[in-house]
């Protein structure tokens, strides 16, 4: 390896997103510099270390041996570096330029998103935000590196690394069609099971919140159709005689457009919780805790 004498943080900086994007064409996108220059800082960095420091699989830059030896204690001192600057002065949404990252599922997206937006564009004209659907069990490695900011999801099994804070919660509901032919007003159970319905998962298989209280009576469900989108399932509950279980508290926000019917579940079940999630790193940092007050008055309602 290459003596370094005065190191430039900078090329340091670079290391960790392309290790953390797997490209150069990412990394140039989250710094917001050209791809040329990421590239002329990965070929300063593999004259620095003696070592190519990644290689290509296709269209992804895989970390050599070395890199991943030494890209967890880099993204921890980066971290501190960044808290260091953090704490040396206050963080003025009005003046800053900065862009966030959120890990959000739909329905939660679009129910969140409008109200967010809509106070960060008074308050803070030079902020961006990004939403993105991390995988669930690369959440708490995504917020430790920085590629997230913020994570917002049902309970995860995440280390005490990650803060969280419950921001919603809520019964599920049912909806059906107008005009349903075997649903006048209220739904009993014996209708919930003979009818045929939609789960909206980004799952192949498993059971919802509510089929597990099902099992626990000893019901199981027909599940015609799974699929990803809540918007879709409630195009095909309106047109045809399928039933949807959702968030009770989404249902009014997505359900707008079509007038489906929202019902009581007529099961009792645990209410769904939703959390903010955040890490340890960066609790006391002034910009993640205003975009974090931002997100729970989004939440509440509150202006």
């Amino acid at each position: 390896m290459a003596h370094v004498n005065r190191p430039d943080l900078n090329l340091l900086v670079v290391l960790e997103a392309i290790a953390g994007e797997g490209g150069v064409t990412r990394a140039a996108e989250r710094l917001n510099i050209t791809q040329s220059a990421v590239s002329h800082a990965l070929a300063r960095l593999r004259d620095v270390f003696g070592d190519p420091l990644f290689v290509r699989e296709g269209q992804t830059l895989r970390p050599t041996p070395l890199t991943r030896a030494i890209i967890e204690p880099l993204r921890q001192n980066l971290q501190a570096l960044s808290q260091l600057f953090s704490d040396a002065g206050a963080f003025d949404p009005a003046k800053s330029a900065a862009r966030f990252t959120i890990s959000l599922r739909d329905p939660v997206e679009a129910l969140v998103l409008p109200q967010l937006m809509v106070k960060i564009a008074k308050a803070a004209p030079g902020i961006d935000l990004r939403t993105t659907q991390a995988r669930r069990r690369n959440v708490e490695d995504a917020l430790a590196a920085g590629n997230l900011d913020l994570a917002i999801d049902v309970p995860l099994p995440l280390s005490d690394a990650v803060h969280r804070q419950r921001v919603a919660s809520g019964p599920l509901v049912v909806i059906a069609r107008k005009g349903h032919p075997k649903i006048r007003r209220r739904l009993k159970l014996e209708t919930y099971m003979q009818l045929e319905h939609v789960m909206v998962t980004s799952r192949r298989r498993g059971p919802g919140l509510e089929d597990i209280a099902l099992s626990e009576r000893g019901l199981n469900r027909r599940i015609r159709l799974r699929c990803r989108n809540h918007f879709a399932a409630l195009r095909v509950v309106s047109e045809t005689d399928l039933l949807l279980t959702m968030p009770g508290r989404q249902a009014p926000v997505l359900n707008a457009a079509f007038g489906n019917q929202v019902l009581p579940l007529p099961i009792k079940t645990a209410n769904l919780d939703l959390f903010l999630y955040w890490h340890a790193s960066v609790d006391r940092d002034p910009a993640n805790r205003w975009l974090r007050g931002l997100v729970r008055q989004a939440f509440s309602g509150k202006e």
